[in-house]
């Protein structure tokens, strides 16, 4: 048996500011953006470059709970964990282009990581795993 998985919903606000913030300050691709007549809501899915694993789907907020939960998914937890293979190249085009990190970045046993907020202030792991990490094995 094989799976994976495909999409993680995340809730957002609007729909367009999402997808400018995420393509043009994190510089992911647009995947799919479809608008879906009979339920008056779009399907956005939107991934980090070059990537082939899990997508996120833009999934706006269409009731007072879910508005609620905008930017703060995870209770104030890290909640999505951006891997690339150069911390330093991605860490220094986030900060020119106005990326807010909370956590400064430092070396733990597993890599190097950054916590940074997007545009509803999730937070986020920037990080580069070390190539003996177990996750790698996996992702190779």
């Amino acid at each position: 048996m094989k799976q994976s998985i495909a999409h993680i919903a995340l809730v957002v606000r609007d729909y367009d500011e999402a997808i400018q913030f995420y393509t043009k300050k994190l510089n992911f691709d647009l995947i799919e953006d479809l608008y879906q007549p009979k339920q008056d809501k779009r399907w956005v899915v939107i991934a980090p470059p070059n990537s082939t694993g899990t997508t996120i789907l833009l999934a706006k907020a269409s009731k007072e709970e879910q508005k609620s939960f905008i930017g703060n998914q995870t209770g104030g937890r890290v909640f999505l964990f951006l891997n690339t293979d150069d911390f330093w190249r991605d860490y220094s085009e986030m900060v020119s282009k106005g990326i807010e990190f909370i956590r400064e970045p430092k070396k733990e046993d597993y890599g190097t990581v950054a916590v940074f907020k997007d545009l509803y202030g999730n937070l986020w792991d920037l990080l580069e795993l070390n190539s003996d990490h177990p996750i790698m094995k996996i992702m190779r």
